[in-house]
């Protein structure tokens, strides 16, 4: 089988896991009773993140090859899942948070590693046969997002958006995975270097880069914006199927289908990825990145107006502008530590990157959302319009503040 067809699929089945849950979770822990604890399902994934890839990065390196890492981390995956879905079934509307966060925690914190592990194995195969990394590992990353889409729409088909099935079905694709990583390249492994430490893993070095006044106000920006990166993921489905305990919207196709509504984020994501080099040229670091916060500001105002009935259209707008929320940020960000870094601390700086966004950042948000909507909730009925404009507000407060106090120079393009 062709390189890039075999890596293709590789992706393909490495976000289908995380899609089988990621957007429908909220709606089965409302559906059993947990949905005050929603946030601490999504913030574990930020929190595991911080360390997790890091400590599995350097075994990779030393001493287990990379694509046989990633096979043994998705079988762990597989096995903690399927025993927080055994749990789920078999406690129902009587199942404790304490028991099926646990599970999920575990199943968790081996699957986070796995995504850096893919990359590795990709970019291992593509260098060793004497391909450009640049030029064709994004190609083979879309099918990631075509994963993820699919086993979306399959959850929302299959019914299993409200119950515990969702982690069955990633649980399996996570074993699938599992036995197609024996048919993987083999990666090699440094046994003699012992040069990585976790702390520059982690990127902990690349704090030396808060000593300048640019690259401070960056990363603690960061922060506040990977607030935003997970809410909709844990509430946006919730939100939507709400509006089923209403007589005019109970029947509507987003009410009924909230997984492949919300699936046009995904499909948005992956157009405006190709959208980058142009808007990097013509508009700069500065002007993209706000664009990127500005579009989370109409992400949460137009779930906050709009209705799965005559409002749809919001809702769809909401989901195509999620595409330029989500890769503005991320991608120009990464662009953006990669130019601004000399070379000996580039990968560190990458991953402080990663830590203030997906770490921190993600981490903060969900909790706080949570707390949010929490606050919002009045015997199970939450006023959602409220919370999303509170989350609009914040992303509009954060995109002021960065036109106003970031201001990268010339002098700063390398450190």
């Amino acid at each position: 089988m062709n390189l890039k067809v075999r890596l293709a699929l590789m992706n393909f089945l490495e976000f289908a896991v995380w899609g089988a849950y990621l957007t429908s979770m909220g709606t089965y822990l409302v559906n059993i009773g947990l949905a005050s604890q929603i946030g601490w399902f999504y913030a574990v994934q930020g929190i595991v993140s911080i360390f997790m890839p890091a400590i599995m990065g350097i075994v990779a390196d030393r001493w287990v090859p990379a694509q046989r890492l990633l096979g043994l981390c998705h079988l762990a995956a597989a096995v903690f899942m399927f025993a927080a879905a055994y749990y789920g079934f078999s406690a129902g509307e009587n199942t404790q948070f304490g028991t099926l966060f646990f599970l999920y925690s575990l199943s968790v914190a081996f699957f986070m590693p796995t995504i850096a592990l893919a990359n590795s194995v990709a970019f291992s195969a593509l260098t060793k046969a004497g391909m450009d990394t640049v030029k064709d590992f994004p190609p083979i990353r879309i099918f990631g997002t075509i994963g993820f889409i699919c086993t979306m729409w399959i959850v929302d088909l299959m019914g299993f958006q409200a119950n515990q099935n969702q982690f069955v079905t990633s649980g399996l694709l996570s074993i699938v995975l599992f036995l197609y990583t024996f048919t993987l390249p083999p990666c090699e492994v440094n046994r003699g270097k012992q040069d990585t430490s976790i702390a520059d893993a982690l990127g902990l070095r690349a704090f030396a880069l808060f000593k300048k006044r640019t690259m401070a106000i960056f990363f603690i920006f960061s922060m506040f914006l990977g607030v935003c990166l997970q809410i909709t993921n844990g509430f946006a489905n919730p939100f939507i199927t709400s509006f089923g305990a209403i007589e005019e919207y109970k029947h509507t196709f987003g009410v009924e289908h909230a997984n492949i509504l919300i699936s046009l984020s995904q499909i948005s994501e992956t157009c405006c990825i190709l959208l980058i080099p142009f808007f990097m040229k013509k508009f700069g670091i500065k002007n993209v990145m706000l664009i990127a916060m500005l579009a989370w500001v109409f992400r949460f105002g137009l779930f906050g107006t709009g209705n799965p009935g005559s409002g749809v259209w919001m809702f769809i707008i909401s989901m195509i502008v999620y595409g330029v929320a989500f890769d503005f940020f991320n991608i120009s960000g990464a662009l953006f530590v990669d130019k601004t870094t000399s070379e000996d601390i580039r990968s560190s700086a990458q991953g402080l990157f990663m830590l203030m966004t997906n770490g921190l950042g993600a981490s903060i948000g969900t909790l706080t959302a949570q707390a949010i909507v929490n606050h919002y909730t009045v015997d199970g009925v939450t006023q959602w319009q409220t919370c999303w404009f509170i989350f609009a507000g914040y992303a509009l407060v954060i995109a002021v503040l960065f036109a106003l106090v970031f201001r990268p120079r010339k002098e700063d393009v390398m450190v």
